[in-house]
């Protein structure tokens, strides 16, 4: 059954390390324990990630434990003057050590060094991201402390199987429209969220991957006919005969669709991009503004990322056939071709 829905609670994985529920849900209804995981500990990948995107800047924060090595960063992207920076720190053979959650709903996830001091908060309605980057750029100081806003709403969390490997797992929670409010601080400059205009999200992970992927993500908020609306499209990685992670998203509730298509041009990530999906319910323009491109060749690691931001405008379709038509909602699509 294509995009099968989850709706019974229960252990994520098998005692021989399977996915015990392949599919999607709107919430983390699948108990996730790393002790049940049919991998070693290096092969083991999770991960914390939020974007909090305004009309003319962006911040995006990072938390991971990918086994042989901990990643942590900070972007900071500003559309007005087309730049951006993004500082990273790596941390060899974490492989568990960061403790972080084993849900998305409770306990904190917290990174500290002499460099990088970073907390993300949960609580009650909300989460909260703090932030100390000592030397984030040129000797100069980065602190945030930004809260979002989470009242009862759908999310998007996909259990997804690889066919190349039994035991390898991509569980993951995409959590959209969370109003956001706070600042980020740099070089002088005050970067403020708005609440009335302004959202963040959250992508939650942990797996275990097979060693060479390519996938494709996109994912925006926007208020539309007075109500929070978003979306998270993307595809490319692990087996999703069962379910895709497409989902509009609109005053809280869900609305899954089937397959979409990224048509990026040959020419530039730059160039005005296309997004078409097969039962017509996503068909939108994407207007580039700036291409966060990173590459890394180790031979063994590769990683390859374009996470290009701009602006996109179209019509998303709800389940019960509302057509909802938006104009430049501030949001990103990227390919990312990893090896490790």
């Amino acid at each position: 059954m294509r995009n099968r829905e989850i709706t019974v609670p229960g252990k994520l994985l098998r005692s021989d390390g399977t996915l015990n529920q392949p599919g999607w849900s709107r919430d983390l209804i699948q108990d996730y324990n790393r002790e049940s995981i049919g991998a070693p500990k290096f092969r083991i990948k999770e991960w914390d990630y939020y974007l909090v995107l305004s009309k003319d800047f962006a911040a995006a924060f990072t938390i991971s434990d990918n086994g042989y090595v901990g990643l942590e960063s900070v972007s900071l992207i500003d559309f007005k003057n087309v730049c951006e920076h993004t500082q990273t720190v790596l941390k060899p053979f974490t492989m568990g050590s960061l403790n972080l959650p084993r849900s998305s709903k409770s306990g904190n996830t917290i990174y500290s060094d002499r460099k990088l001091k970073m907390e993300f908060r949960v609580s009650k309605g909300e989460r909260r991201i703090i932030c100390d980057f000592l030397d984030f750029k040129d000797g100069k100081r980065l602190t945030a402390n930004i809260r979002l806003k989470q009242p009862p709403m759908d999310s998007m969390v996909i259990a997804t199987p690889f066919k190349e490997k039994k035991t390898a797992f991509y569980y993951n929670q995409k959590i959209n429209c969370m109003k956001a409010e706070g600042y980020v601080n740099f070089d002088g400059k005050d970067y403020v969220f708005n609440p009335e205009t302004d959202y963040g999200t959250l992508d939650w992970g942990r797996g275990v991957w097979t060693y060479d992927n390519t996938w494709y993500w996109g994912s925006g908020n926007a208020t539309v006919n007075g109500k929070p609306f978003g979306f998270n499209i993307g595809y490319g990685f692990g087996d999703t005969s069962l379910a895709s992670e497409n989902v509009i998203f609109y005053d809280g509730k869900a609305h899954k669709f089937d397959d979409v298509r990224f048509n990026i041009p040959e020419s530039s990530y730059t160039d005005k991009w296309t997004f078409t999906s097969s039962d017509g319910r996503f068909e939108t323009e994407f207007t580039p503004i700036i291409d966060r491109a990173a590459k890394i060749d180790l031979k063994f690691i590769v990683s390859d990322q374009h996470q290009v931001f701009g602006k996109m405008s179209g019509r998303a379709i709800l389940d019960d056939g509302t057509p909802i038509d938006f104009k430049d909602v501030v949001c990103f699509a990227e390919k990312v071709h990893n090896k490790y």
